[in-house]
């Protein structure tokens, strides 16, 4: 016996197919093999274990004692690899698998909501599995491997992840129809001096751009409520008081009535929503499929801006 032999799955299919057939020419057959073959791959094994497996006779072949043992231990070696190969077919055709993503709450409740409707109506045995994270835990779960990716904005997008582009966002003034800004043909941030706005809390989400932007036009804002969600501010704003400054995406995906959004100017604020995924890591064919139907949901809508 060759110590260091191991049958391959060809040798094993032919030694299956040999002994439930008790053939060479039915086990080419049933192998898609020629007879010639189904021999050669049989003497292999026989060589290699040191053992005759079949003894042959002018009508058939019949399996010696170590035929008998052997069977048992190819069947589930062969079974298991089979249901391997099933595992696998099924998640590359999305009959099976799951897709984990992380995303704020403010980018869940504008994107995702169709997108998940479509997706499950396409693919129900596909789970979905949404981490609606603050945004200072939005790069972390994605690099600790909690999720496979996640649709945001990094703040701090480094070496450790990669970006696909997915839409453009630009911040905007929300306003009640009856507020001095609401007729104005453009909005400019040193327009806001003196008009009383909500908007995030310091460091939340996109406030460090918000002051950014206002420091570079000049103009010192009357924040007079900072609030953690952007629904928040929008009823706030609806009750009177004061215009909110937010992602015109949200305000238009919110659709509160009798608001009016007025794109901000001079200078106007844009931030792309991204694909973010850890570096090096590939996505599963879920999680691929899932960021297609994205991608097609998204153009069809209104109010966002593809990149």
């Amino acid at each position: 016996m060759n110590q260091s032999f191991t049958p391959t799955l060809r040798q094993l299919r032919a030694f299956m197919a040999v002994y439930q057939l008790r053939k060479l020419s039915a086990a080419a057959t049933q192998l898609f093999v020629t007879q010639s073959a189904v021999s050669v791959l049989i003497r292999q094994m026989e060589e290699g274990l040191g053992v005759r497996l079949f003894d042959r006779t002018t009508r058939s072949l019949q399996p010696t004692e170590a035929a008998r043992e052997a069977v048992a231990v190819a069947e589930r070696i062969l079974r298991d690899v089979d249901a391997l190969g099933a595992g696998f077919r099924d998640l590359t055709q999305l009959r099976r698998g799951r897709v984990c993503l992380a995303v704020t709450p403010t980018l869940g409740e504008i994107l995702l909501p169709g997108v998940i409707r479509r997706f499950v109506a396409l693919h129900p045995e596909i789970r979905v599995v949404v981490d609606d994270c603050a945004p200072d835990q939005f790069v972390p779960r994605i690099l600790g491997e909690h999720v496979e990716f996640g649709i945001g904005t990094p703040e701090r997008a480094g070496a450790d992840v990669d970006t696909q582009p997915l839409l453009r966002d630009h911040l905007s003034l929300v306003c009640a129809p009856d507020h001095p800004l609401a007729r104005a043909r453009s909005v400019r941030w040193a327009d806001l001096a003196g008009h009383p706005v909500i908007t995030v809390r310091p460091g939340y989400g996109i406030r460090p751009m918000i002051d950014a932007t206002a420091a570079k036009a000049g103009v010192t804002l009357e924040v007079v409520n900072e609030v953690a969600f952007l629904s928040t501010a929008l009823w706030m704003t609806a009750s009177g008081l004061g215009a909110s400054i937010m992602p015109a995406a949200y305000a238009a995906a919110a659709r509160q009535p009798g608001l009016v959004i007025k794109p901000l100017a001079a200078p106007r604020v844009s931030r792309d929503v991204a694909v973010v995924t850890k570096r090096g890591r590939s996505l599963s064919p879920a999680c691929e499929r899932f960021i297609a139907v994205m991608r097609a949901e998204l153009g069809r809508s209104r109010g966002v801006e593809r990149v």
